[in-house]
């Protein structure tokens, strides 16, 4: 039997990867009037607004309500995921440094939250990075049961329609299921009549503002 002429070798590189990505940003009505450092809403849509018309994003969600003239106390970052991608957290991740970089951001008060496509994308940014977010918000998303206790300390508030034929119901279920199981920080939202759209109620809803911009992050 001939020796084999395979070696054992190893490789590591760091390889840097350029991002970019097109946002909508609203700035509260007070921002600038003096040093004050303000709350930071990361909005993700879901997969009908992918494109390349950032306008698009304005169909649901905070988007929408500020185009309408609603006006929030936060900073409000709302980017656009391209045509036939998924959310990528590295872009993600990069965009909100690039605007703590540029804005005056609270660091203790960074919130995320989603739809459909952007709830998974949620659930993914807070596991990605468990200890950087004060409370994120999935709306009909999905996630890992397997790593969501890894979140238990983190104030979460998701929401999810019982007849959603888009993400089944059982998605979120099966998270809050687990993250109660290990004392996890949940509350659970179900609307019984709803199918994929939970979104607008929830976006309409002035507690769910006022339950996110209580916490902060003391990592």
């Amino acid at each position: 039997m001939k020796a084999s002429h395979q070696q054992i070798k190893h490789f590591t590189k760091v390889v840097k990867t350029r991002v970019s990505t097109d946002y909508l940003l609203y700035l509260p009505q007070d921002y600038g009037k003096d040093d004050k450092k303000w709350p930071l809403v990361l909005f993700l849509h879901g997969a009908g607004e992918r494109g390349s018309d950032i306008n698009i994003v304005k169909r649901h969600g905070p988007p929408k309500l500020v185009e309408q003239g609603k006006e929030f106390p936060f900073i409000l970052v709302s980017p656009q995921c391209p045509e036939d991608q998924m959310w990528s957290i590295a872009t993600l991740d990069a965009l909100i440094i690039e605007i703590q970089d540029k804005y005056e951001v609270d660091p203790a008060r960074l919130y995320v939250t989603g739809l459909s496509m952007g709830g998974y994308a949620t659930w993914k940014m807070a596991e990605t990075f468990p200890d950087r977010f004060a409370a994120i918000a999935p709306i009909c998303g999905w996630g890992n049961v397997s790593t969501v206790c890894n979140l238990k300390s983190l104030p979460i508030w998701t929401f999810h329609g019982k007849k959603d034929r888009s993400v089944p119901f059982s998605k979120t279920e099966e998270l809050v299921d687990a993250l109660k199981k290990c004392g996890g920080n949940v509350q659970f939202t179900v609307y019984p009549d709803a199918g994929h759209d939970s979104w607008t109620e929830t976006y309409n809803n002035p507690k769910l503002y006022e339950w996110m911009l209580k916490q902060t992050n003391n990592h």
